[in-house]
């Protein structure tokens, strides 16, 4: 047999005895973010906007400033601010001081601490399930825009950093 004629030969054999191509899957893209807790509601917060959570700090009280500013806590060497998610909502909390965590939210330089009933750790959300008009009350609605479905339940995604740049964030004198 010539040596091209044999070339041809394996090549055909090969074809023949391949096995097929695995089938191609679609990928599912997932928004990640951090639950948390808060008046007996679950909701996220980007990843992006959380920079630690922390268990509740040693806190400074400040005089003249609303009630829902707890005070101000030293972490590591910084100045943060902590304030009552629920009570600047106008909420009451629904969780005892034990299970409460801090989220910090850092904007430029700035360092904001938001107490939270618990944080339920990193969830992750196939992207199509995002919901651009979630049923909520009204002391949610301004800083939520979306939400995400899974198994049933709707997990808001309340904009940390809408938050924090709002008039009623940002005026904490009484």
């Amino acid at each position: 047999m010539q040596p091209f004629a044999l070339l041809l030969d394996i090549a055909e054999r090969s074809r023949r005895n391949a096995s097929a191509l695995p089938q191609q899957t679609e990928a599912v893209r997932y928004w990640r973010g951090v639950g948390f807790m808060l008046a007996g509601r679950h909701f996220m917060a980007d990843m992006a906007d959380v920079a630690e959570i922390l268990q509740p700090p040693r806190l400074t009280k400040v005089p003249g400033v609303r009630n829902w500013v707890l005070g101000v806590a030293n972490v590591r060497g910084r100045l943060v601010p902590v304030m009552d998610l629920a009570g600047l909502l106008g909420l009451p909390s629904k969780a005892n001081w034990r299970s409460r965590r801090v989220l910090v939210i850092e904007q430029d330089d700035h360092l904001s601490g938001l107490l939270v009933d618990a944080v339920l750790g990193m969830q992750q959300f196939p992207v199509d399930s995002r919901n651009d008009n979630p049923d909520l009350a009204p002391e949610f609605a301004k800083f939520v825009s979306h939400s995400y479905q899974r198994d049933g339940s709707d997990w808001p995604v309340f904009e940390l950093r809408d938050l924090i740049q709002a008039q009623e964030f940002l005026e904490i004198a009484v």
